[in-house]
């Protein structure tokens, strides 16, 4: 990115439109330290403006919660189509923007949107939104599944497009109308999204972008003209979004944080699985919520599999995220890496033995980057193993028999993710059917858009991804009929 990219106006009912006020948010470079955009900030104004476009679009008679299925779904796919041939850009702004290396935003970010764009515009085609059941009492009742209304879909900086596409994509599906707000770390790109909505002939209205910080988010959260709420982001945050909406009795769905485990069998061939498990334990830097960031190994095989982690590792190329060959680039933000080396140092301080890794490249002077990390000799009770830190650090913990094994997989706050290592996949499923979690994976682990997606515990509430995330943004009508 050799130019600073300014955005003056700001995507709400369909226009470029004037922000309400003169403030921007500041984009740097995660690993240049450089700025490389400004964009609009959203006001309180901004987001009224968006929120009453967002209702009046989905209180159109003639609107697009109106719309036949097909038409709808035909809509959906013009902007799968208009994103995808903006894909490179999209890519080439998130990685500047989060750090995200180059070879994982080209197979997620670049393609998850698209994706389940049409995932769901032929879930809707292929659906019924209305079923006949005999009463008890005499005649039918009509269950009808309504569009659920105005959604706030507030969105992370780990995986910006893909994240907002697992609420875009369903909550058009259903007919709703979204007001989305981008974390500020990540933002230039949700304006490469806007304009492909405005491409794909989506009605105005239908979908606004308000970028803004925590306060924005609140002010979406509480709006009295909002349906539903659609977040992912810390535990902290979700809960406390959730207190408000608890409160307002606003339907909500919170993906959170986590803590998975990723459990090593005695039977498990690691040698030809280091490539899984780089995606099940270290992707996107560490910085995603569901990464297996306590490897559970058996005590028989402790010290070797410390040592195969130990290399593997050690041997990850660091670097710029833009260059191809890059497998770790840097943290997010400075305040992401204060936050990461204050975990580190803290695990060194209980104990735990730093086997590679545990400081900063040597051979980077500018941007956030943390060598990937491998602590032994950890103790589940410790911080390192119980908080989520999100970043590249793994904790090697052993254990002694499988009951051993699921006992500390299950012996933390969280439950959004994990996996299984193993040569014998009815052992796995076994494994997975006893790991307290929402998702789970043998031998891999990559969410998938046809299978639910969410946690239990800390990690949050509901589900996207599959029909049962189409189902989030919808209403269950009964319509009693007497004969």
């Amino acid at each position: 990115m050799t130019e600073v990219i300014d955005y003056h106006s700001l995507f709400i009912g369909g226009d470029w439109v004037k922000p309400e006020s003169d403030k921007t948010i500041t984009v740097v470079s995660a690993s240049t330290e450089e700025v490389i955009g400004t964009v609009p900030e959203a006001s309180e104004k901004d987001v009224d403006r968006a929120v009453d476009a967002a209702r009046a679009a989905f209180d159109d008679p003639k609107g697009w919660s109106t719309w036949p299925v097909s038409q709808r779904a035909e809509a959906m796919r013009r902007l799968a189509s208009a994103l995808e041939s903006r894909s490179a850009e999209i890519v080439h702004r998130v990685s500047s923007q989060n750090g995200m290396p180059l070879i994982i935003g080209q197979q997620l970010e670049a393609v998850f949107p698209a994706v389940l764009l049409r995932y769901y515009a032929d879930l809707i085609e292929n659906a019924s939104f209305e079923e006949s059941r005999p009463g008890l009492f005499g005649g039918n009742t009509l269950v009808r599944r309504e569009p659920i209304g105005v959604v706030g879909a507030i969105v992370p900086w780990n995986f910006p497009q893909a994240l907002a596409a697992f609420k875009l994509a369903p909550a058009l599906a259903a007919g709703c109308t979204v007001v989305i707000k981008p974390s500020p770390e990540t933002v230039l790109d949700s304006f490469i999204l806007a304009e492909a909505i405005a491409e794909s002939g989506i009605p105005h209205g239908v979908v606004n972008i308000v970028p803004g910080g925590r306060e924005i988010g609140a002010f979406l959260v509480a709006h009295s003209k909002v349906d539903k709420i659609a977040f992912t982001g810390s535990t902290a945050a979700g809960r406390s979004i959730a207190e408000v909406c608890g409160r307002l009795l606003r339907p909500v769905t919170l993906e959170l944080g986590g803590k998975s485990a990723a459990i090593i069998l005695d039977d498990a061939d690691l040698a030809g699985s280091l490539e899984n498990l780089f995606g099940a334990c270290l992707l996107n830097n560490g910085q995603a919520c569901y990464l297996g960031t306590r490897v559970l190994a058996p005590r028989s095989r402790y010290d070797e599999i410390v040592d195969v982690f130990t290399g593997f590792v050690g041997a990850l190329k660091v670097g710029d995220p833009l260059d191809p060959t890059t497998q770790v680039g840097p943290l997010v933000s400075a305040r992401q890496r204060e936050r990461v080396e204050g975990y580190i140092a803290k695990g060194k301080n209980d104990g735990g033995r730093v086997t590679t890794g545990g400081g900063r490249p040597k051979d980077r002077d500018k941007g956030w980057f943390v060598e990937p990390t491998v602590f032994a000799d950890v103790d589940n009770s410790t911080t390192i193993a119980q908080e989520e830190i999100f970043g590249p650090v793994l904790s090697v913990i052993p254990y002694g028999d499988l009951d051993d094994a699921i006992r500390i997989a299950n012996d933390v706050d969280y439950g959004l993710g994990g996996s299984v290592w193993t040569a014998d996949a009815d052992r796995g499923l076994d494994v997975a059917r006893r790991v307290h979690t929402g998702t789970f994976g043998i031998n891999a682990y990559l969410p998938d858009p046809t299978a639910p997606f969410g946690g239990i515990k800390a990690s949050g509430l509901g589900r996207e991804l599959g029909p049962e995330g189409l189902a989030a943004y919808q209403l269950t009508k009964s319509v009693y009929l007497d004969k």
